[in-house]
């Protein structure tokens, strides 16, 4: 902890004395793209430093927030020159302060959602699911099964997917020994990777609002098969789950789990609130069932009707495409989560399992489980804005363009690597795919080869990889957030499973640009990724034999 501390006052007095050597400068001009037009480190690699001194400093300090902090503030100086003044206007006024603006539904949405979750528990409903779950689910697999079943399940959104199944499955997999660790990388698992193959989703939606006009939808379906990243995903988590077996750091936090009963291993307990909060005996199963319905049914018409499905004329199928076309979760979901918690509230009022005062009491309890994650994707978001202050997609993408002449049949692979590497720094798929939609299309030109659907497949995989890997994911932070998991614990356990499944993606797009038949492929990565399991689990398994001679 001590050399964590020092490791951090070390970059910040550094980045200080850097920013004195120049007492000049205001606040930066940009340029028509939004790229500061006086830095000497825009378009260019260093416009990546500041999110990967991000990540190392999170990784080897285990301390989030000012690891987050010195990389906007690191990526301010690069944008100003290393000028103080200017450097402390972009941090707050291009950084810090859109963030919590563009943010502003989201955080709508988690404070109500915390709200939800809080009034569940003191409700008796979460108690009586897991009195039920003990009778009825009598096992890890099955708790861990369960918990991917519900993940698969709710899809119309990652950021709904990660916060509702943390809160419905948390007790059961608690109760089962699953580690906090194990639980996140579920949810993760099955938040962005399923919304990326279910045609009605937010994420359809933005995939198509980057397309060309009438083809968003069209494309997004096509490229399906084709999204090795989510499919596998799916076999993998699947495989481990019924294999019994981990490797890498979540070995060690399931072992602990399971032979100590600790869940955490390391980190704080954050959701000591949660777990000494007191609760009505009288509950039951369906009093976490019904908020949990009436949250997907209201979250999916928000979407609707945020997309103007109830204003536009034509047939059903035409008006429910266009709607998901262009609706906007940070508008459907507050909006959703609102309604449900008021006709929540009416519902346990009516059923008498909480008063109007405790039912105030979970508004700020639901506030505070939720201040860390609000503040980890503040400064996630703050940090992204400073990438895009030195131009770092437009790099990325320069890099993407010239990789295109001479190596068509090995695009895809390498589509996918440069939309990995893209939304691993910037912590962010749809503005991976956002900028490298058009490029590829340019790139493949004609739609009509099963080529351009398998580049276009590349780029959607290869952003959700990189999402699902990075500290400073949204996604990755709600994943925490709903199994109440420290953050960094949940990075470091899941990036060798990711990583294991993104390198063999990567080969089978090598395999895909040649073979361009999709369920070849398919049966090629599942038969793989089954493989690789056995092996590292006989590799797993004979150290262990070592290590106990």
């Amino acid at each position: 902890m001590r050399n964590s501390r020092k490791l951090l006052a070390i970059a910040l007095l550094v980045i200080l004395a850097m920013s004195l050597l120049t007492v000049t400068g205001l606040a930066v001009d940009v340029d028509d793209n939004g790229v500061a037009t006086g830095s000497a480190m825009a378009y260019s690699f260093w416009a990546l430093v500041p999110p990967i001194v991000a990540i190392v400093l999170a990784l080897i300090t285990k301390e989030v927030f000012s690891s987050l902090f010195i990389g906007v503030l690191l990526g301010a100086l690069f944008a100003n020159n290393f000028a103080p003044v200017g450097t402390l206007d972009s941090v707050l006024g291009e950084a810090i302060v859109p963030a919590i603006t563009d943010l502003a539904g989201n955080f709508m949405f988690l404070v109500i959602l915390g709200i939800l979750v809080v009034l569940i528990n003191r409700s008796g409903g979460s108690a009586a699911f897991g009195r039920w779950a003990e009778k009825n689910i009598k096992s890890r697999v099955g708790a861990m099964m369960a918990t991917f079943i519900l993940g698969v399940f709710i899809f119309v959104d990652d950021y709904f997917n990660c916060l509702t199944v943390g809160s419905v499955m948390l007790p059961i997999t608690d109760r089962h020994k699953v580690s906090r660790a194990k639980l996140a990388y579920l949810i993760d698992a099955t938040a962005a990777p399923i919304c990326m193959i279910a045609p009605i989703s937010s994420w359809a939606a933005a995939v198509s609002s980057y397309a060309e006009d009438g083809q968003g939808f069209v494309l997004f379906v096509k490229a399906i098969p084709y999204n090795f990243y989510s499919l596998l995903s799916i076999v993998f988590v699947v495989a481990i789950i019924l294999m019994k077996f981990d490797f890498g750091p979540m070995r060690l936090h399931e072992m602990n789990a399971v032979l100590n009963g600790d869940l955490y291993t390391s980190g704080d307990h954050v959701d000591k609130a949660l777990e000494n909060s007191k609760f009505n005996p009288n509950g039951k199963v369906i009093d976490l069932l019904f908020p949990v319905v009436v949250l997907i049914v209201a979250c999916f018409i928000g979407l609707l009707y945020a997309g103007g499905y109830y204003d536009a004329s034509g047939d059903y199928f035409h008006q429910f495409q266009g709607a998901f076309s262009n609706t906007d979760a940070t508008v459907a979901l507050p909006w959703g989560t609102l309604i449900a918690l008021l006709i929540s509230l009416v519902y346990y009022w009516c059923r008498r399992l909480i008063s109007f005062k405790e039912s105030m009491e979970a508004i700020p309890t639901g506030f505070m489980n939720m201040v860390p994650a609000i503040t980890i994707l503040t400064l996630a978001t703050a940090l992204k804005n400073v990438t895009g202050l030195l131009g770092a997609k437009y790099f990325v993408a320069g890099v993407t363009e010239s990789a295109a002449a001479g190596l068509f049949n090995f695009l895809p692979a390498i589509i996918f690597v440069i939309a990995c590497i893209l939304s691993f720094s910037t912590g962010t798929s749809w503005g991976t795919f956002g900028i490298l939609i058009p490029i590829v299309a340019a790139v493949f030109g004609d739609p009509s080869t099963q080529l351009y659907y398998i580049g276009m497949s590349a780029c959607l995989a290869g952003a959700v990889f990189g999402d699902h890997c990075s500290p400073i994911s949204d996604t990755t932070i709600m994943a925490s957030a709903g199994a109440m998991c420290n953050h960094v614990n949940h990075v470091a356990t899941q990036l060798p499973y990711a990583g294991c499944v993104g390198i063999i993606c990567f080969v089978n797009y090598i395999i895909a640009g040649f073979v361009q038949n999709a369920w070849i492929c398919l049966v090629i990565g599942a038969a793989i990724t089954i493989c690789t399991l056995f092996v590292i689990r006989s590799i797993v398994n004979k150290k262990g034999v070592q290590a106990a001679a």
